[in-house]
């Protein structure tokens, strides 16, 4: 080994830094030639000695055989150039190829598990999702945390077995079922920030960056962060039972608004009458009827902008028992994306929501309320959504809240 302390002199360092990221690169060959530039004096004599060919002085840059260095070195210190160079850097070389060759690999496997899902092929989303995910997994290899996304797909299949289900799941059971954990969807946790990508693609919304975002997300794919914070606001809704019965029954007779939390929904049992039910998205609607007709008002329940778990199972109740749900929102994306959500997922009933209604209250002057956002269809009255694409404006529900407080007044169900 008495041959090796010759090169391990400053002026052999930079040498030897470009043969290792050579061998290291290609897995040890030694067809090439690696390069060294802007050499000091020292440098260029002791690579004039390696190669027994001269370089004047001032040469810009000295290109060395590896295949000769190999001869140099192993005639010095009896050792391969591989074996050498690892004894002077002071620890083994890496195998790039064979590193590789296992990463794809374990990319391989991992993305072949997720493929496995019943998802994979029934769900365009989660097929994005994957796809996007590329980055990621190469990344989640390299830290040998694979098991997260094995975890991710496990979380988004029980999503999706709930969501067929029509049941509302809290999130920590959710993480509790799907990973063991508890806490493994918490806000800002690696298996959470996987699948709420999933999510995003899933229902057509940007990446939430706010806890407030998340938790809309989330509560529109069945799961409910805090169940005392999912809430459904209603009016005059007819119901027996102990508790929440109880308590609506009273508000009703006073025309009082009450707000119903998903966990008083599920520890409260309660009989819903099979009646009309109208359901506006703003509350401004629903504290109108509530302060101008007050027990008169029909049965009534609010979205309050995206509907909520606590929503979904109140109006899932309610079709169950026979009522028909009548339903009022607002004259943009958002408002017909949520029309549309509760029309589909409720058998709910357009209701004062026509083309002839929205031309007769869009104001199309310099003032008007721009449309944002990507145009949706509109199945119920296919003129609507040509209409509002072509005056480009906004018709928000409290704008028209007195038009709707006397057609309840009337008792117009058309």
């Amino acid at each position: 080994m008495s041959g090796l302390e010759a090169f391990r002199g400053p002026e052999y360092q930079r040498l030897f830094a470009a043969v290792r990221r050579s061998l290291e690169r290609t897995g040890s060959d030694l067809t090439g030639q690696v390069s060294v530039g802007s050499l000091d004096e020292a440098e260029r004599k002791a690579l004039i000695g390696l190669t027994g060919q001269y370089r004047p002085a001032g040469v810009a840059r000295i290109t060395v055989s590896l295949s000769r260095l190999d001869e140099v070195v192993h005639a010095a210190t009896g050792l391969p150039l591989p074996e050498a160079v690892a004894a002077i850097v002071g620890k083994p070389l890496r195998h790039k190829p064979d590193e590789r060759a296992r990463d794809e690999t374990a990319r391989a496997a991992a993305r072949s598990l997720a493929e496995a899902s019943p998802l994979y092929p029934a769900c365009s989303w989660f097929q994005q999702w994957l796809d996007a995910l590329a980055p990621a997994i190469t990344k989640m290899v390299n830290q040998g945390t694979t098991a997260r996304l094995a975890a991710a797909v496990r979380v988004l299949e029980a999503i999706e077995q709930r969501r067929e289900q029509n049941l509302p799941l809290l999130l920590p059971a959710l993480a509790e079922q799907a990973t063991g954990d508890t806490k493994a969807l918490g806000r800002g946790k690696p298996t959470a920030t996987l699948v709420l990508r999933a999510l995003a693609l899933r229902t057509g919304t940007p990446m939430p960056t706010r806890a407030e975002g998340t938790r809309e997300l989330w509560d529109r794919c069945g799961v409910v962060v805090d169940d005392l914070a999912s809430r459904v606001l209603v009016l005059n809704l007819p119901a027996t039972g102990d508790g929440l019965g109880e308590w609506l029954s009273g508000a009703a007779r006073y025309g009082t608004p009450f707000q119903i939390t998903l966990h008083q929904l599920t520890v409260h049992p309660m009989r819903v009458a099979g009646a009309d039910v109208f359901v506006c998205e703003n509350p401004a609607v629903l504290r109108q009827a509530a302060a101008e007709l007050g027990p008169d008002a029909p049965p009534m329940l609010c979205t309050e902008g995206r509907p909520s778990a606590a929503f979904h199972r109140m109006a899932h109740q309610l079709t169950d028992a026979g009522a028909r749900l009548r339903y009022h929102g607002d004259y943009d994306w958002d408002g017909i994306d949520i029309a549309n959500q509760i029309i589909t997922r409720h058998h709910a009933e357009p209701w004062h929501m026509t083309e002839d209604q929205y031309r007769k209250h869009a104001d199309v002057t310099d003032d008007a309320i721009r449309l944002r956002g990507n145009p949706k269809r509109t199945p119920w009255a296919p003129g609507l959504a040509d209409a509002m694409a072509e005056l480009g404006v906004a018709v928000y529900e409290e704008a028209v809240a007195a038009r709707l407080i006397e057609a309840l007044k009337r008792a117009d169900r058309k």
